[in-house]
C-alpha cells in the first residue's frame, strides 16, 4: 500500500496516523536542511503537538539547497509529504508513525526567489537549520568566517541569486526589515557546541560583508538560541523499507528509521514566538551549555572512541562494538575517567545513569546504526567531540593514554585498511590532505598532529601529548589494536602525566 493521504484511513491499527486535519496548518517553520535526524527529532516535537490540537500555525516547510536533495523532495512530493518514522530498538515499546507535519518542500534550484519569499512571509517566525558541521562556513580552530568560499563571494555579488543558507538568510531578513516585518528566529538543530552562537556568527559575517546596517539590525533583532539535541538516527536502507513494508504493509518511499531515545534541550531565546514544545518534552532553559557538553563529549566523543578502533577491529555496527568486551571496557573507561571529571555539574543530571543510558543505546541491535557513519568526516567531528576535553586534560596534566589512543587510531584508520585486510572509503571532505599527512614514513607524527585545521596550535605544542600520541600509534602500527587497548588498560597512571612522559 502507497503511503499517500488517501490510504492513511487504511493504514494498520499499530501504526499512529496525523490526528489533525492538514488543511487547517500553517507553516509557521521553515526548515532547512530536511534530513533524517529533522524528520527523527524537531518534526516529531511538532507532530506531537499537532496530535494534541495545538500549534497549528507551526506546521514545517521543508527546504533543499543542494542538487541531491531534489530525489528526497520528489519521493515525499509523492506521497504528499508524509512519512514513516520507523522506532528500532530492543524492547517491545517501539513505535511505528505516519508523520504530517512536513507540508511543503522547496527545492533552491528550481529557483530562488520562491524560496526568498517563503522566509519573508510574516507567517515563517522560525527558520530552523541542520546543515552539518561544515555548513556554517566557520574554520574549525580558529572559529572565524570564511569568506573567501566561491560560494560566499557568489552570495555577495548576487544577493537576489543566492545559493548559501547565508545568503538566502540575510536577503530575506532585508526584505523583512524593508517591510517592517518582524525578523524570525534562526534556530540551529545542528550537533556542535553553541550551535546558536556558531550560527550567529556566521549569518553576522555574512551581513557585514553585505550591508553594515543591515548587520546592525540583524544584531539588534534576531535570536539564535544554543540546543542540544539527541536521537542517533541511522541512513536509511533498502533493508529497512523492505522491513517496513513486510511489518505493515506501507509503502514508503523515503522513511527514517531512529532509536526510541528523544531528547531536546533549548534555550528560550525566540524573537518572534515559539511553540509550546515544553508539553511535550523539551526542557527549555537560561543556559544549555552543561547540557551540550555533557552530549557532545560523551555520547559523540564516545562514538568516536568506538568508531574508529572498531573500524580497524573489522566491527561494521555499533552494537558489535559492545559487544567486544574489551572495546565496551574502553569506551566506558573513556566516559568515566577522561570526560566526566571535566564536565561541570549538569542540572537534572545524575551523570551515572546517564554514562549507563548511553552504553544502553550504543548496543541496540534493532538499529545497526553503521561505524561507517560514525567514522565519516572525522576533520569536523574529532575537534568538536574529543578535543575539548584532550584540552582540558593537558591544561590540567592528567592522563591522555585514551585519548590519545583515539586520536592514533583516527590516524591508523586513514590508510583505508582494517586489520581483517579490507578496505574502505574515507568520507571526509578533508581526505585527500588527511591521508597524505597519515601516509608519510618521516615526521608522520608532526605532519599529522601539524593540520592546523584540525588540531590547532596547543595540541601539537604539548610535548607530553605528542610523545603519548607517537606511542600509541607504533603500537597501533606493530602490535596491533587488541594489544595496544590491553597495555592502554592495563598501564598504572601517575598522577602527573608528565612523568609517564619521561618513561616513554
Amino acid at each position: 500500500m502507497k503511503l499517500n493521504t488517501q490510504n492513511l484511513s487504511q493504514l494498520p491499527e499499530r501504526v499512529q496516523r496525523p490526528l489533525y486535519d492538514r488543511k487547517q496548518v500553517r507553516q509557521g517553520i521553515v526548515h532547512i536542511g530536511v534530513g533524517g535526524f529533522h524528520r527523527a527529532h524537531q518534526a516529531i516535537y511538532a507532530e506531537m503537538l499537532l496530535n494534541r490540537g495545538k500549534a497549528r500555525e507551526w506546521g514545517i516547510c521543508g527546504v533543499g539547497l543542494r542538487s541531491e536533495d531534489r530525489a528526497m523532495q520528489e519521493a515525499l512530493a509523492s506521497q504528499d509529504y508524509l512519512y514513516t518514522l520507523y522506532e528500532l530498538g530492543d524492547s517491545d515499546n517501539t513505535q511505528i508513525q505516519v508523520v504530517g507535519v512536513l507540508g511543503d518542500f522547496l527545492l533552491a534550484e528550481d529557483g530562488s526567489e520562491a524560496l526568498i519569499r517563503k522566509l519573508a512571509d510574516p507567517q515563517t517566525r522560525i527558520v530552523s537549520l541542520t546543515i552539518t558541521e561544515g555548513g556554517y562556513c566557520t574554520d574549525d580552530s580558529s572559529g572565524q568566517f570564511n569568506a573567501d568560499l566561491p560560494q560566499i563571494r557568489h552570495d555577495l555579488a548576487n544577493p537576489q541569486q543566492p545559493r548559501t543558507v547565508f545568503g538566502f538568510l540575510t536577503e530575506a531578513l532585508a526584505r523583512r526589515r524593508a517591510a517592517g516585518v518582524k525578523p524570525f528566529t534562526v534556530m540551529s538543530c545542528d550537533n556542535l557546541p553553541h550551535n546558536g552562537r556558531v550560527a550567529r556568527n556566521a549569518l553576522l559575517s555574512f551581513a557585514k560583508l553585505r550591508d553594515l546596517g543591515l548587520h546592525d539590525w540583524i544584531a539588534s533583532n534576531v535570536s539564535f538560541p544554543n540546543a542540544m539535541v539527541d536521537r542517533i538516527t541511522p541512513m536509511t536502507s533498502d533493508a529497512h523499507r523492505s522491513q517496513l513494508l513486510e511489518e505493515t504493509g506501507i509503502e514508503d518511499a523515503w522513511p527514517v528509521v531512529a532509536e526510541p531515545f528523544l531528547q531536546w534541550v533549548v534555550e528560550d531565546k525566540f524573537c518572534n514566538g515559539r511553540p509550546c514544545w515544553e508539553e511535550v518534552g523539551v526542557q527549555f532553559t537560561d543556559d544549555v551549555t552543561p547540557y551540550e557538553e555533557m552530549k557532545i563529549r560523551l555520547l559523540n566523543g564516545s562514538h568516536m572512541a568506538m568508531a574508529y578502533l572498531g573500524a580497524l577491529l573489522g566491527h561494521r555496527y555499533a552494537h558489535e562494538a559492545m559487544q567486544d568486551a574489551q572495546l565496551l571496557a574502553f569506551v566506558r573507561a573513556y566516559m568515566d575517567r577522561d570526560v566526566t571529571p571535566l564536565l561541570a555539574e549538569v542540572p537534572g543530571i545524575d551523570l551515572e545513569n546517564y554514562k549507563d543510558t548511553l552504553i544502553e543505546r550504543f548496543s541496540n541491535t534493532a538499529i545497526c546504526d553503521q561505524i561507517s557513519r560514525l567514522c565519516s568526516d572525522g576533520s569536523s567531528k574529532l575537534p568538536k567531540f574529543v578535543l575539548p576535553s584532550l584540552l582540558g586534560q593537558i591544561e590540567a596534566g592528567v592522563d591522555m593514554r585514551r585519548t590519545a589512543l583515539i586520536l592514533a587510531a583516527w590516524c591508523h584508520y586513514l590508510r583505508g585498511l582494517d586489520e581483517r585486510g579490507a578496505t574502505y572509503p574515507i568520507l571526509d571532505p578533508r581526505a585527500a590532505s588527511l591521508q597524505k599527512a597519515a601516509g608519510l614514513k618521516e615526521r608522520l607524527v608532526e605532519s599529522f598532529l601539524g593540520l592546523e585545521d584540525v588540531f590547532g596550535h596547543k595540541i601539537p605544542a604539548s610535548a607530553t601529548f605528542v610523545a603519548i600520541f607517537r606511542l600509541q600509534l607504533e603500537r597501533l602500527q606493530t602490535l596491533g589494536v587488541r594489544a595496544t587497548l590491553e597495555l592502554t588498560m592495563a598501564e598504572e597512571v601517575g598522577a602527573n602525566e608528565r612523568k609517564l612522559a619521561t618513561l616513554i
